[in-house]
């Protein structure tokens, strides 16, 4: 059962600086998608940045745990999307 969804983020100042570079190339062959660069966000990373991370943790997941429930459908709480049966 998933139960949440875990992150951590890219802390790495010369990787972020290289992400951006590619994206940039996207960007120039037309990319719509491709975000643009931010080099004072890299000149921060290269200060120094502990590491990051982060859970999420949906109150649907989370009342299946606390009900005993093995199906999301059992606690969504959209009637509509449930089956019939």
């Amino acid at each position: 059962m998933e139960f949440a969804n875990a992150f951590s983020e890219l802390n790495d100042s010369e990787e972020q600086a290289e992400r951006f570079a590619m994206q940039a190339s996207e960007r120039k062959a037309g990319s719509a998608e491709a975000e643009p660069g931010d080099p004072d966000f890299v000149e921060t990373l290269s200060y120094g940045m502990p590491p990051t991370g982060g859970i999420g943790i949906g109150i649907d997941r989370l009342a299946m745990v606390l009900l005993g429930r093995d199906a999301i459908r059992d606690v969504i709480l959209f009637p509509l999307l449930r089956q019939r049966g």
